[in-house]
C-alpha cells in the first residue's frame, strides 16, 4: 500500500508539471463527498505563471500556485478534527524553455513546495522541493501532419514520494480527425470529440490527491500521525467551453475507482483510514493557456 502511494504522488508531481507548462492562470474547485457519510472534502486552487522572453523563442517562466484543502470531518473520530480542518500546498514555479528545431522544445523546471495546516511555525519538515525537465515534440500546429501530435518525455523528482532518484514521465497527444483526439500517459488519459472549435466532451481516466505535513502531531491508537494523504484514481466524462483559444471553462465529474484517505506516521506509513470509500467526483474551473 505504501509503495502504490508513493506511485500516486509520483504521478501527481507529473501531472501538475505538464499542466504548469501551459497554464498562465487557472482558478478551480474540486470537490469530493464522503460516501454515507456527512463528510465532505473540498479543494479550492489558484495557479498563475508569467513567461518572461529572454531571447527569440527562449523564456524564463515564474510563477505560484495556492491550494487550500478543506475537510470538514462531521464523523466521530479519535482525535482532535479541528488540528487538520485546513491544509495549505503553495508551490513556487521557476521554469525555462527553450526550442532546438522548430518542433523540438525542452524545458526544465525547479519547484519548491509548503504543504501544511499551517497550525505553529514554518519548518523544514514542512517543505518539499520538486522539480522536472522536459523535451517535447509539438506537431500539433505542423501542416504537413496528417494526424498532428504531441509528445512530452521528462523526469521528475519529488521529495514528496521518498524515492531519492528522478524517475520518468511520458505524455503523448494525438489529433485524429476534425473531432477526434486522445491522449495516453499518466496520470491522465482521455478521448475527446469536438462538437465544434469552442466545445468539446471527453471520457477521462486519472488521478488526484495531495500529501501534507500536521504541524500539530497527534496520537492515534497509540501511534503518532505526522502527515495526510489522500489519493484516487477517478473515471468520468468531462466538458469544456473555450471563450477565446486561449480562455477555456471546464467541468469532469464522475466516479473513483479507488480511494485512500489516510493519517500516516514520519515514516509515511498508514496509521488511521479517514476514508476509502468510492465517491463522487467534482473538479470545475476555468484557465487562461498558452
Amino acid at each position: 500500500m505504501r509503495n502504490y502511494s508513493i506511485v500516486i504522488c509520483l504521478f501527481l508531481l507529473a501531472f501538475n508539471a505538464s499542466a504548469q507548462l501551459t497554464d498562465l492562470a487557472r482558478l478551480e474547485y474540486s470537490f469530493i463527498p464522503k460516501s454515507n457519510s456527512g463528510d465532505q472534502y473540498t479543494r479550492l486552487r489558484a495557479l498563475v505563471n508569467y513567461p518572461i522572453k529572454i531571447k527569440d523563442k527562449d523564456y524564463l517562466v515564474v510563477g505560484a500556485e495556492y491550494n487550500r484543502v478543506i475537510l470538514n470531518l462531521e464523523d466521530s473520530y479519535p482525535f482532535d478534527r479541528t488540528l487538520l480542518e485546513t491544509i495549505s500546498i503553495i508551490d513556487l514555479n521557476i521554469g525555462y524553455t527553450f526550442k532546438t528545431n522548430e518542433f523540438w522544445r525542452f524545458g526544465m523546471k525547479f519547484n519548491p513546495r509548503l504543504a501544511s495546516t499551517l497550525t505553529n511555525k514554518i519548518t523544514s519538515d514542512d517543505i518539499f522541493l520538486n522539480g522536472g525537465v522536459y523535451a517535447i515534440n509539438d506537431r500539433t500546429d505542423d501542416s504537413k501532419a496528417k494526424r498532428p501530435y504531441r509528445l512530452i518525455l521528462g523526469l521528475t523528482y519529488n521529495t514528496t514520494v521518498g524515492i531519492p532518484i528522478p524517475l520518468p514521465f511520458v505524455s503523448y497527444y494525438r489529433k485524429l480527425s476534425e473531432n477526434w483526439s486522445f491522449n495516453v500517459g499518466v496520470p491522465k488519459s482521455n478521448l475527446k470529440y469536438f462538437f465544434n472549435e469552442k466545445q468539446m466532451i471527453q471520457a477521462f481516466a486519472g488521478l488526484d490527491g495531495y500529501f501534507a505535513h500536521l504541524q500539530r502531531p497527534q496520537v492515534v491508537n497509540g501511534k503518532q500521525v505526522d502527515n495526510i494523504s489522500l489519493s484516487i484514481v477517478v473515471g468520468g466524462l468531462g466538458y469544456e467551453y473555450c471563450f477565446t483559444k486561449n480562455l477555456v471553462l471546464y467541468t469532469y465529474t464522475g466516479y473513483t475507482f479507488r480511494l485512500n484517505n489516510v493519517l500516516r506516521n514520519s515514516d509515511r506509513e498508514d496509521v488511521f483510514k479517514l476514508d476509502d470509500l468510492n465517491a463522487f467526483y467534482l473538479r470545475t474551473g476555468i484557465k487562461f493557456k498558452i
